[in-house]
């Protein structure tokens, strides 16, 4: 007796979803050869007329492209048209937004990186003047007394302030409109009033200047960005998974701490994230708490205690060359840092995929 065998259909004729709305590649190299003539013909302009500078490039290019793509779609129906130029408004909308600070970076990254050497992050300043060579030196009791006072101010708000967000949102108690009303004032207090309070509260009572009253500085205006934010994640929340824990029997407060956090887990890194990067480059209020120094101090009590933001301003204000060489590459490795706090907490925060 014979066995038919019936092979499966190949994999190839199964229908594939079409995507008209895709660009052929014929449209992306027309796209992408205007973007290039265009930028020739700026380039040229710029070059026998008075317009200068980047600024002048990015106005001609814009009149150039504009008119070129007016010429284009000049044929075409009216709807055609009115998308073409809606579509170059928004890329320069786009542009004109995204330069400044990406000016920013590349300023920071370009004139930082002349004194980013191994020595400046593994050596102090206690036996080098800013006017020093730069591979003389560096700015390592900066940068950990910089983690010191945020980690610390971390350690102090983190637990306000999703406390905060729970009560709003999760408890919303009698007090919740003056709850509400005291972050929402704290977010508008200017980071000098918060450095003179605790100056007034903390430095004279203990008559001295440290990390510790740095610390609370930096907490005091870290709380409200931590607060609000943990609030926002957490009305993110849909009420059905609520109702599914009171429904098996938990209580509130279980059902806060083992569906509501764990939901917004992410949520609450960002809001981390975000009160870090609020504080962490902060001055004003360093200034009148923790002063700064230019050796390691490892004691958030053992009197002042240097930070990035102290750095870079004590040595702008010198004014020299190097000096100011220094202070670029002391904005360098704080941004840096900042990166790499965002980088960790969203690694940490997303590792739960439960």
């Amino acid at each position: 007796m014979s066995t038919v065998v019936i092979e499966p259909q190949s994999q190839s004729l199964a229908p594939q979803p079409t995507m008209p709305w895709k660009p052929t590649r014929k449209t992306q190299f027309s796209g992408i050869f205007s973007v290039v003539v265009v930028a020739i013909v700026s380039l040229a302009i710029v070059l026998l007329t008075g317009l200068a500078g980047i600024d002048g490039f990015g106005l001609t290019f814009l009149a150039v492209f504009l008119g070129v793509t007016v010429a284009r779609t000049a044929r075409q129906n009216p709807k055609v048209r009115k998308d073409s130029m809606v579509g170059v408004a928004i890329c320069a909308a786009a542009v004109l937004a995204f330069f400044p600070w990406m000016s920013i970076f590349l300023s920071v990254i370009l004139k930082g990186a002349r004194g980013l050497q191994p020595n400046f992050l593994i050596e102090n300043m206690q036996l080098t003047t800013p006017d020093d060579e730069l591979n003389m030196g560096g700015a390592a009791h900066a940068i950990i007394g910089s983690m010191m006072m945020v980690v610390i101010a971390a350690v102090i708000t983190l637990p306000l302030g999703i406390l905060s967000g729970v009560y709003l949102t999760e408890i919303r108690g009698r007090l919740t409109f003056l709850v509400r009303f005291v972050v929402q004032s704290m977010s508008g207090v200017p980071s000098i009033v918060a450095g003179l309070f605790i100056y007034t509260t903390f430095v004279n009572f203990t008559n001295s200047f440290s990390g510790m009253a740095g610390s609370l500085a930096l907490a005091v205006l870290m709380l409200p960005t931590v607060a609000r934010t943990a609030e926002e994640v957490m009305k993110l929340v849909p009420d059905d998974l609520r109702s599914a824990s009171y429904a098996l029997g938990a209580r509130q407060w279980r059902t806060s701490l083992m569906v509501v956090l764990p939901t917004v887990r992410s949520g609450l890194t960002t809001a981390a994230i975000l009160g870090i990067a609020r504080v962490i480059g902060e001055t004003a209020p360093l200034l009148l708490t923790s002063l700064s120094n230019n050796s390691y101090v490892f004691n958030p009590m053992g009197g002042p205690i240097g930070s990035l933001p102290t750095y870079i301003f004590g040595l702008l204000q010198i004014g020299t060359e190097n000096s100011i060489n220094r202070a670029w590459t002391g904005s360098l490795v704080l941004m840096i840092l900042v990166l790499v706090l965002f980088l960790t907490a969203r690694y940490f925060g997303g590792k739960d995929k439960r």
